[in-house]
């Protein structure tokens, strides 16, 4: 919200020493957010004044059309004579009046003006558009014609109003009556202990049954409409300087006189409004749902479909508007033919709710629609129609009809019961009930009682539902800056837990293996289920969706890490970043088997433990996850060597980093699931209580997934359950028992059968070689025709050492006998050319 401060006195009478910096201040203490104060015209110097354009010579010979003009610009110059200027605009005519700056003067940007020869001519200043003088489009795209009245000579600086201070205001989803000046100036009058001159306090005539008719079908979602007639409108008339100009220092563009006056009003009162061509509106205006599939013009020209959730304005032909949000064509003011004469004005209270989704449903966010879904004062609708009738008397020449519609759906005042010390007791800070009542009266609540308060909530503030609300009004007001500062007092010794212990150990992990960390927001659309070819039935689509969802594109909480980090490798790899290995640890989101609603948690006391249970059940489960992603090469060719590319052996091994850390023993062997290709497809599993249990996969990515998703080939993942690896895990990792004594090394290769995993094998090896074994490692996979028909060799590196002795050739072999005899048995193993 862009607020002049010229605009801001008119209501408050700020002291004339106060600058915009100094306001600023006030209203930042208040708890606005402030975020920039705009100097105009801080480097503008005149002389810049109103001239007369007497003659224009057409120059010819040039590549552009450039006129020679002669403008009277009065004694403004010194001697009263025609100033000569050179101007390449075509949007005047002899006679019109213009803005001239005179040289000596200094536009915005430190634009020094001075006579100067040019195309054939000598120049003695300009004649001025509205970007050259700063002040923004004004929907001419040219010199400024100013309105005959005006007399010559008139300093423009002033007459245009160009020297103003804007504060540029980033108004909250909570307050929205500060999108408005008259919300904003309640504050300044409030940060300033000053009386406001509240604008939409109005004389407003009584309903009678004159007025133009309208019916409302949804009372829940349009529960005050105001209709006003104003008949006798000057086609011709146009928006005056003052006009134009605050609403281009509030940021928004002079149309025509009739919406710059329901502009100027919404900016005023916060109520948005709608002005229909009387002659255009067929039979009554109805309020109701639309029908699905019905067809609305809108006033930017697009043709939209609607839903039955959207409410629509109507006459007797269909929807005239899409309520709340945007106009519709075939009743717009035609400013261009100057043909409209009789308008009626709407002024309206829609459902904040209803119209923020059908906003964000037509992706269509107007300046009504960003007022009403953060709340509106329904009782400034009536006195917001009686000032744009006003404006459009004064201004247009029109006389306002007798007629006054207003359909109104009973409600009561919204009440809430607080204890008198209650924002004591939140803030810390003894108020006492007199700031209390003081501090809730400044803000326009009624208040009653002396223990208990009774506390009516005034109209324009929809935010304040519970006591905590009106303790926060009396904690800003009184300034956050005066809150003691107490820092909490944790109990020594307690350090970390173990979960986030191992989640530190697996970071530095895998960042020391080359992997970058990569932090995505939780969010994802539920599309991405059917690009990684996941089963209907698949646990990973049922997900947790938001009420409120950032974008309608991603509206649920992830269940796996992948789709961010793939994101983010697809957006590196199109940046020019191929070789790839990213990861991340994080929270995924699966829904609980039974529905609970989360209670309120008090703010006076600590909650018990029953309560932060019962929020907790409320809660999705919530398993914290790793992953890790790969493309193009894992190391990097140079003079040393070719390099190689990433594979699914590097997506495991980044599998067995983190089984490492977290002390456990992952079970790899070849499995089949969802976005991995299924031949080089690894599922992990460890050993929970004596039973497998399945934590991840890992591998090279499906073909049909990569080019869904737009990824490099033979890109790899990797996704575990850090709290399932966690489980099965015997605590910190214990250092190995280093013996003196030398190792004895054996090596076997053995034939088994291709489908027999190289997990299986190792593990009956391993298990028959004893406690004499120190570790077992594969080198060599090895597959010919010699060897027979589905048949592979493996072949193992067997390392053996006693702790107390220098093993034996005997003691070694036997080991390793006795190893290969039980991997023979439970996997039909032979050892190769026995």
């Amino acid at each position: 919200m862009r607020v002049p401060l010229s605009w801001l006195r008119e209501y408050v009478d700020l002291p004339a020493t106060e600058t915009g910096r100094d306001v600023q201040a006030k209203l930042i203490s208040a708890g606005l957010e402030v975020e920039t104060v705009e100097q105009l015209g801080a480097d503008l110097k005149g002389p810049l004044v109103v001239g007369q354009v007497l003659t224009i010579e057409e120059l010819e010979g040039f590549k552009k059309p450039i006129r020679f003009c002669t403008v009277d610009v009065g004694t403004a110059n010194g001697t009263g004579e025609p100033q000569e200027i050179v101007c390449g605009a075509r949007n005047f005519a002899v006679g019109d009046k213009v803005v001239v700056v005179l040289p000596g003067a200094v536009l915005p940007g430190n634009f020094a003006i001075a006579a100067r020869k040019t195309y054939g001519k000598t120049s003695h200043g300009m004649i001025c558009s509205g970007d050259e003088l700063g002040m923004g489009d004004d929907g001419s795209g040219g010199i400024i014609v100013l309105p005959p009245e005006v007399e010559v000579g008139t300093d423009a600086i002033e007459l245009l109003q160009l020297v103003d201070e804007v504060l540029d205001i980033a108004v909250t989803p909570d307050r929205g009556y500060c999108l408005s000046l008259r919300g904003i100036a309640r504050e300044a009058a409030i940060a300033y202990g000053l009386p406001l001159r509240d604008p939409a306090l109005l004389d407003v005539p009584a309903p009678n049954a004159f007025g133009y008719p309208v019916r409302v079908g949804d009372p829940a979602g349009c529960d005050r409409f105001t209709a006003r007639t104003v008949t006798g409108l000057d086609p011709e008339a146009r928006s005056p300087i003052w006009l134009r100009r605050r609403l281009q220092k509030a940021g928004m563009r002079p149309i025509s006189l009739a919406v710059d006056i329901t502009n100027y009003v919404m900016l005023e009162l916060g109520q948005p409004l709608h002005a229909y061509d009387r002659s255009r509106v067929q039979g009554a205006i109805g309020v109701r749902r639309a029908e699905q599939g019905e067809k609305l013009t809108t006033l930017d020209g697009v043709k939209r479909t609607l839903d039955a959730e959207d409410l629509v304005i109507t006459d007797d032909r269909g929807p005239i508007g899409l309520a709340g949000v945007m106009g519709g064509a075939n009743t717009e003011i035609d400013d261009t033919e100057g043909t409209t004469t009789e308008v009626v004005v709407e002024a309206a209270h829609f459902d904040a709710i209803s119209i923020a989704r059908t906003a964000r449903r037509h992706k269509l966010a107007s300046e009504a629609s960003k007022r009403f879904e953060r709340g509106v004062d329904p009782q400034a609708a009536s006195a917001a129609a009686q000032r744009t009738v006003d404006l459009l008397v004064l201004l247009a020449g029109g006389t306002a009809d007798a007629g006054v519609t207003e359909v109104i759906a009973p409600s009561a005042p919204h009440t809430i019961a607080i204890p008198a010390n209650h924002p004591d007791k939140v803030a810390g800070v003894d108020y006492g009930r007199e700031t209390v009542v003081r501090r809730l009266q400044q803000v326009g609540c009624d208040v009653y009682g002396q223990d208990e308060l009774i506390v009516t909530v005034p109209s324009w503030r929809p935010d304040l539902t519970d006591p905590n609300d009106l303790a926060e009004e009396v904690i800003r007001l009184e300034g956050y800056e005066n809150l003691p500062s107490t820092l909490p007092k944790p109990p020594a010794g307690l350090g970390l837990t173990a979960r986030q212990r191992l989640q530190r150990r697996i970071g530095r992990a895998l960042a020391g293996a080359g992997y970058v960390e990569a932090l995505n927001y939780p969010f994802i659309g539920e599309h991405v289920f059917d690009q990684f070819g996941l089963a209907a039935d698949d646990p990973k689509r049922k997900v947790v969706k938001l009420v409120n969802p950032l974008s309608d594109e991603e509206p649920a909480l992830r269940t796996t890490l992948l789709p961010g980090l793939l994101g983010a490798l697809r957006r590196n790899d199109g940046r020019g970043s191929h070789d790839l290995a990213l990861f991340e640890t994080g929270l995924v989101f699966h829904p609980q088997r039974e529905l609970r609603v989360a209670g309120r948690l008090p703010v006076d006391r600590r909650p018990t433990d029953e309560e932060i249970a019962s929020l907790t059940a409320a809660l999705p489960v919530q398993p914290r996850h790793a992953a890790v992603v790969l493309a193009g090469a894992r190391e990097q060719a140079g003079w040393w060597g070719k390099g190689r590319p990433a594979d699914w052996a590097d997506a495991v091994e980044a599998a067995r980093i983190l089984a490492r850390e977290a002390g456990t023993e992952l079970l790899v062997r070849s499995g089949q699931y969802g976005p991995w290709h299924p031949g080089r497809c690894a599922e992990l599993a460890v050993l929970v209580d004596g039973t497998e249990k399945v934590i991840g996969y890992a591998g090279e990515l499906h073909p049909g997934v990569l080019k869904s998703l737009g990824l490099a080939p033979r890109t790899c993942a990797m996704e575990l359950d850090l709290d399932a690896l966690e489980e099965a895990s015997a605590g910190l990792p214990k250092g190995p028992k280093i013996s003196t004594f030398p190792v004895a090394t054996q090596d076997v290769a053995l034939v088994v059968s291709r489908e027999i995993p190289h997990a299986d094998v190792e593990a009956a090896l391993r298990e028959g070689a004893g406690e004499l074994l120190e570790s077992i490692r594969l080198f060599d996979v090895y597959e010919s025709e010699q060897l027979g028909e589905d048949k592979k060799s493996l072949a193992y590196a067997l390392r053996f050492r006693a702790t107390d002795r220098t093993l034996t050739v005997d003691e070694a072999s036997a080991a390793r006998d006795a190893a290969v005899a039980l991997a023979a048995e439970r996997t039909g193993a032979v050892l190769r050319g026995a």
